[in-house]
């Protein structure tokens, strides 16, 4: 588990049950419907996806107006988890590798 930074935007207590609820399920997939069965309100989806929290994930053929999400990165960091992935969460704080195309590297445009 690791704490969010400070300067990150914090969720309010109904988006931060929102996110909870993509802990447990397989690839963070987030619910469309509360505990109590009612649906969540678009505008918690969309402020979370605003925030980097979570991204759509696919369109549902027979219902398109739903938003079926899962947790970003940036969403189980604001939550203090790691990704499931440790090869994903590194990516994040690792700088993509240097570009050796210069000449005589076999990488040079002909």
């Amino acid at each position: 588990m690791r704490p969010p930074e400070a300067h990150e935007a914090r969720p309010s207590e109904a988006q931060r049950r929102y996110l909870e609820r993509g802990l447990a399920e397989p690839g963070g997939k987030l619910p469309l419907f509360d505990r109590d069965g009612r649906e969540v309100p678009r505008s918690t989806v969309e402020a979370c996806i605003a925030h980097g929290w979570v991204e759509p994930w696919f369109r549902n053929p027979t219902k398109p107006d739903w938003l079926v999400c899962k947790l970003t990165l940036a969403g189980y960091r604001i939550l203090g988890h790691d990704a499931p992935d440790g090869k994903a969460a590194a990516a994040l704080i690792l700088p993509p590798p240097a570009c050796n195309c210069g000449p005589g590297n076999g990488l040079a445009p002909r």
